[in-house]
């Protein structure tokens, strides 16, 4: 059974503005009680005037669903019933939202400070690229203030993706048109339908993109992608898959080199 709610059931639906686009946030979440409030709390704080806010939720069994219904006034479209994961989450709440621009900033994540939409929506405005994407800090679940890894890459580019680098994800922000034209996320990969994702987007679809050199983004440590050898192993096959599919060679020499990128996250 699927349950549903927000703004939209009041009639309530926004739209871009003249020098407001709207932008759509997508929070995917599945059993997230923990750390969705203050992802929720991250969205409906920002300065910036025209969020579009969808919560995904996969049928959570704790108390997520109790939280989503706490900010039913707060939140444009929610939803709760059952999917295939992750990727087929984000791909309801890309095929649900209204914005011009869209970023995901899923339950274990939350906003770096009120501005970060409004220095996304500045760039956009100002430069009239498809994409935008910025830095993000990686903090110890348990202490929000402990910063495990800087996530700083600078680039959408070949020589990175190739090594298995790209851009922090929930700092991501593109056009939707971008992905209506290149199509959804793959939900036959387990871990890095993102990496195939924006592998695909630079590639094939040639989005023109900009760095924003602030961090807006925190990530709790903890996901699915760092979670022992198994998902290691799985994450450089689908990675070395992703580039394949694009027509970027790699190998796992290349995919290699990535480490002492990752390891200089850590000590800088």
């Amino acid at each position: 059974m699927a349950y549903e709610g927000g703004l939209r059931f009041h009639n309530i639906r926004k739209q871009s503005q003249p020098g407001l686009p709207l932008i759509s946030v997508i929070t995917v979440v599945f059993n997230g009680d923990k750390t969705l409030e203050l992802t929720i709390q991250s969205v409906i704080t920002q300065t910036y005037k025209n969020v579009e806010y969808i919560v995904i939720d996969g049928g959570s069994t704790d108390s997520t669903l109790s939280i989503v219904r706490k900010y039913e006034n707060n939140i444009d479209y929610w939803v709760s019933e059952q999917d295939f994961g992750i990727y087929d989450a984000m791909n309801k709440g890309i095929a649900i939202c209204s914005g011009e621009y869209v970023g995901m900033l899923n339950s274990d994540d939350f906003f770096s400070s009120e501005n970060s939409l409004q220095e996304i929506a500045d760039r956009f405005c100002n430069l009239k690229v498809d994409a935008v994407f910025a830095c993000l800090n990686i903090v110890d679940k348990n202490n929000l203030e402990k910063i495990i890894r800087k996530y700083r890459v600078a680039k959408l580019s070949s020589a990175l993706l190739r090594i298995g680098v790209m851009p922090a994800h929930p700092t991501f922000y593109c056009k939707r048109s971008c992905y209506v034209a290149g199509g959804m996320y793959k939900t036959d990969y387990k871990i890095v339908a993102d990496f195939e994702m924006l592998t695909r987007l630079f590639l094939k679809q040639k989005i023109t993109w900009s760095f924003l050199n602030k961090v807006t983004v925190i990530m709790c440590a903890g996901g699915v992608s760092s979670r022992g050898l198994k998902s290691s192993i799985i994450l450089n096959l689908e990675i070395l898959r992703a580039c394949k599919e694009n027509g970027l060679y790699t190998n796992l020499f290349f995919l290699a080199l990535k480490i002492p990128f990752r390891l200089f996250e850590k000590i800088r």
